[in-house]
């Protein structure tokens, strides 16, 4: 079963729209036959996880010690494997090797250096071509200053997909996987 890593902010709540958006984009890639993949936590990570693990989807959240000791998080409740790592690195890196395509969700720097890792290690052929989708108008306003500039050649944003919808976010993975 093909896995799908879904970025995002840790401080969103039940009733925030991204959160809700998040459970959408879980239940959406449930449904279709993907697994997700997260960062195990709160916020986006738990509602795709929820999403997801509703729909009987499998549900893998990827920790580490940094973050369980300094924020005091535990795995949200709907993760089915946890993949445990000792340092915040690891996890990041086995995010952006092991999944089979990517949805980006509104965060902040973390997010932003999980978008910005995945996206050159696809440019720079470590990581096969595979769906990057970023949700909301969120990514397309923070990626604007770099499309007026002429460091990102054109090429490279072939390998960014934009998405407002969970319908059209399974649309895109399922067509690139």
């Amino acid at each position: 079963m093909p896995t799908i890593a879904v970025y995002g902010s840790a401080l969103v709540q039940p009733n925030d729209q991204d959160y809700i958006a998040a459970y959408e984009i879980g239940k959406g890639l449930g449904s279709a036959g993907f697994g997700v993949m997260t960062g195990g936590y709160k916020g986006v990570m738990e509602a795709a996880s929820r999403g997801a693990a509703e729909v009987g989807a499998h549900v893998i959240g990827v920790t580490c010690a940094p973050i369980e000791a300094t924020r005091r998080q535990k795995p949200n409740p709907w993760v089915q494997r946890i993949i445990p790592y000792d340092t915040l690195r690891e996890r990041i890196v086995h995010l952006a090797m092991r999944a089979d395509g990517y949805v980006v969700l509104p965060g902040g720097v973390g997010t932003w250096s999980e978008l910005m890792l995945v996206w050159d290690l696809m440019r720079a052929r470590e990581v096969p071509p595979r769906p990057l989708v970023c949700y909301s108008p969120f990514w397309e306003e923070m990626l604007a200053p770099l499309r007026m500039t002429t460091h990102v050649p054109a090429a490279s944003w072939e390998l960014l997909s934009f998405a407002q919808n969970a319908e059209q976010i399974v649309s895109l993975i399922s067509a690139g996987v």
